[in-house]
C-alpha cells in the first residue's frame, strides 16, 4: 500500500524553518515525500486570508507577524534565492522537488479570473517558476502542483506542453487523465485523496488531539493506486508537527509505504488511465471553489443512452 506525502511549501518562513523540520521528521520515520515549491517572492501580506490554517486558531500563531506583512509593510523576500541551499539540500537528501507556483498569493487570487481575461497569464506565471526551478536545480521541473488547487484552462494545457510527467492540481479519489471543457489534457492528474489537517481541525468535534485518529480511519481502506495526502511546511512543519508524527507512525502501523507522488505515477500505465472531467466545486473547510475530479468522461451520456 502506498501513501504519497505531497508537501506544499508556500512561504519564506515555511521554507527556512518548516522544510528542515519536516526533513528531520520524515527521516526519523524513513518516509519519502514530494515537495512542491513556491519559488518567487513571498507576498503573503497582500492576501493573508488565503493562508490555510485550522479553524479556531489564528494565522498569526502559525505564520508569524512578519509573514502577514510581507509585500505590504515589509519587503517581500525572494524565497528560492534566499533559501537556495536549503532547497538543494532537500533534493540531495533524496526527496522529490517540483513546481507549485511563482507567486502563491497571485496564483490563488487570479488563476480563475485570468482564464477569461488574459490568455497568457498562466504561461507567464508558470514560465517564471520553471525558469527559477531550473536555475536552482540545474534541471527542468517534471512535476506540478497548482497552489491551493486553483487552475484554469491555460494552466492545465501547459502541464502537457511544458513537459511535466504528471500534475497534482486537483482533489479527487484516484489518478486519471483529465478532460477540461471537452479538451483532453495529456498529463496525468494525481489528486489529493485525503483531506488536509486544516480542513478537519475545528469541525465535527475534531481537535489537535484526535484528528489523527480520524485521518487514520479514513485511510484504513486505500484505493488500488494508493492515497495522496497534502500537508504544508508552514503548518505540519511547524505547530502541527506533533500531529504529523502521530500520522506517520499510524500509517506505518497500517502497513503503508510512505512515498512520493512520483512513486505512484511510476506505478501507473498512463495509456489505460480513466478519463475524468475536471470541475469546480467547494469542499467542507474551504471558503472558495477548487479544481475537483469530476465524473468519468461521457458517463452521464452513456447512462442516458442505456
Amino acid at each position: 500500500m502506498k501513501l504519497a506525502l505531497k508537501i506544499d511549501v508556500n512561504t519564506w518562513r515555511g521554507t527556512l524553518q518548516g522544510v528542515p523540520r519536516l526533513v528531520e521528521a520524515l527521516q526519523r520515520h524513513q518516509a519519502e515525500a514530494s515537495f512542491f515549491l513556491s519559488l518567487g517572492a513571498d507576498r503573503s501580506g497582500r492576501a493573508p486570508k488565503q493562508l490555510p490554517h485550522p479553524a479556531g486558531s489564528s494565522r498569526l500563531a502559525h505564520y508569524g507577524i512578519k509573514t502577514l506583512l510581507y509585500g505590504t509593510l515589509l519587503p517581500a523576500p525572494d524565497i528560492s534565492r534566499s533559501c537556495s541551499e536549503i532547497l538543494r539540500n532537500l533534493r540531495d537528501a533524496g526527496f522529490e522537488v517540483g513546481v507549485q507556483c511563482w507567486d502563491r498569493m497571485r496564483w490563488q487570487n487570479e488563476a480563475e479570473r485570468a482564464e477569461h481575461t488574459d490568455s497568457l497569464w498562466a504561461e507567464r506565471e508558470m514560465q517564471l517558476a520553471c525558469a527559477r526551478f531550473e536555475e536552482i536545480f540545474e534541471t527542468p521541473a517534471k512535476a506540478h502542483a497548482a497552489a491551493g488547487w486553483q487552475s484554469n484552462a491555460q494552466a492545465l494545457r501547459l502541464t502537457q506542453h511544458m513537459g511535466f510527467d504528471y500534475a497534482c492540481d486537483t482533489r479527487g479519489s484516484h489518478p486519471y487523465m483529465p478532460i477540461y471543457r471537452g479538451e483532453v489534457i495529456h498529463c496525468p492528474q494525481l489528486p489529493t485523496t485525503l483531506p488536509p489537517l486544516d480542513e478537519l481541525i475545528g469541525f465535527d468535534g475534531l481537535t489537535a488531539d484526535n484528528v489523527h485518529e480520524h485521518l487514520l480511519e479514513l485511510s484504513r481502506d486505500p484505493p488500488p493506486s494508493g492515497h495522496v495526502f497534502t500537508l504544508r511546511a508552514e503548518l505540519e512543519g511547524m505547530k502541527l508537527l506533533p500531529i504529523l508524527e502521530k500520522l506517520l507512525s499510524g500509517w506505518c502501523a497500517q502497513g503503508y509505504t510512505l512515498t512520493t507522488t512520483r512513486a505512484i505515477f511510476a506505478s501507473l500505465d498512463s495509456a489505460t488511465l480513466p478519463r475524468h472531467e475536471i470541475v469546480r466545486g467547494q469542499l467542507a473547510g474551504q471558503d472558495k471553489t477548487l479544481m475537483l475530479q469530476g465524473e468519468a468522461f461521457l458517463d452521464a451520456w452513456h447512462s442516458a443512452a442505456a
